[in-house]
Parts: structure tokens; sequence; C-alpha cells
């Protein structure tokens, strides 16, 4: 079955011709042009890898990025003219898993495609099977085990280990995290994420003293992995 990409890109014609490009390449593709229908598409379809312009009319694109972060795994590229450093690495940090910046070739854009597909392909079934092996998270009874043994976690604690165990390996910002374990929009500060981050790694660690599975990233947030 061929994967299937989505294009976010508001210059129609460059949309188009990377469109054609990834087609002959054997992909599947469809094309939104406006920033602001990218998250409810996303809800509602399947889609293996979204290659994301960030100057986007009605939704800048790293607003895009951050809620889809709260909610899917999937893999992005991003693409945008700015060619600052501090815009590359901004990216990068919040867990793209490309950079392409243009003018592009639409070759290097399939070559790049393909490459990423491979690679989270690849990484998330290890990464998955080995979380697998010690986690054991049932979200609707709101429990979850780690190496066979409960963790007693409060509703925020669970609704955070559930959103980095499923994101496992992704950085995410304490504004993602924030978001998704409050998500009826109360004001909290940065040190609640941080306190119950705290809380979660001590719980874990009473089962497993050297377990070190949520990764602090400096001036980031955090990431989840075994």
């Amino acid at each position: 079955m061929a994967s299937k990409i989505l294009i976010v890109e508001d210059e129609q014609t460059l949309a188009a011709i990377l469109a054609d490009y990834l087609k002959h390449a054997g992909f599947e593709c469809h094309l939104i042009f406006s920033g602001e229908e990218v998250i409810s598409w996303i809800r509602k379809n399947q889609t293996d890898l979204v290659i994301l312009d960030l100057m986007l009319p009605e939704r800048d694109g790293l607003d895009i990025f951050r809620e889809l972060r709260t909610f899917s795994d999937v893999p992005v590229m991003m693409a945008t003219a700015k060619v600052d450093e501090i815009d590359r690495l901004l990216g990068l940090e919040l867990g793209a898993d490309d950079y392409i910046c243009k003018p592009y070739s639409p070759r290097e854009v399939v070559a790049r495609v393909k490459n990423v597909l491979r690679r989270t392909l690849k990484s998330g079934v290890d990464a998955q099977d080995s979380v697998k092996d010690k986690f054991c998270i049932d979200e609707k009874a709101m429990i979850a085990k780690f190496n066979d043994q409960s963790l007693p976690l409060t509703p925020a604690e669970f609704k955070l280990l559930n959103h980095l165990v499923r994101l496992s390996g992704k950085v995410l910002s304490r504004e993602q995290l924030m978001d998704n374990i409050y998500s009826d929009g109360r004001i909290v500060t940065d040190r609640t994420v941080d306190s119950h981050i705290k809380n979660l790694r001590k719980k874990i660690q009473v089962i497993e003293p050297d377990c070190d599975c949520i990764k602090s990233i400096y001036g980031v947030g955090y990431r989840f992995e075994l």
C-alpha cells in the first residue's frame, strides 16, 4: 500500500509540482493550502508524513505543529524560506523529523521523504517494542503498569505518562504537555509540569531505581525513551 503524504503549502503551483514528483515515486498525496484546515483534516484522515510549510495564511506552521504533537506522532518535514539557524534549531527541537529550506529541489524532497519514512518506521518499531516490554497503559481504565507493577498515579500524572509514552522518542515542550494534561484551558505554569515529571520519575524509580526514561531537554521540555 502506498504511503500517504499530506502537503501543506500555500503556494499552490509549488505544491502541485511537489505532489507530481511524489506521485511519480509511488506516494499518494493530499494538498492543503490554508493553515486553518490542517488539524481538523489530520484528525479525520490517516497520513504517513506531513510536509508542513511554516509561513501559512490564517495559521502559523509552528503553531499547527505544536497542536499536532499533542495528539499525533506522524513524521513532519518542515519547509520554509527562512534560513536563520535559530529557526532551524527551533523546528528540530520541537520534534520535527526533517527541515527543508526553499527553494528546494522536488527530487531532493522525495529522497528526504523516503529517508524519513524509512528511519521513523524502524525507530518507531524498535522504540515501541522496548516500551511495550516495560510499560502497560490502559487508557479507558486509567491504569498504568511498569514492569508488571501498578503505578499509583494521579489523573494528571496518568495523562502525562500516557502522552509521553505514546510519543516516545519525540521532544515535547512544556506547553505541549500542559495542553494535553489540562485540556480545559486553565492557566498553569511550567513548574506545574516539572512537578508532575518529578513525581512520575520518583514513582517509576520506586520500581526500578536506575530507570531514567524521562529525559530533560534543556530549554525545551522532555523526551520519553527507554
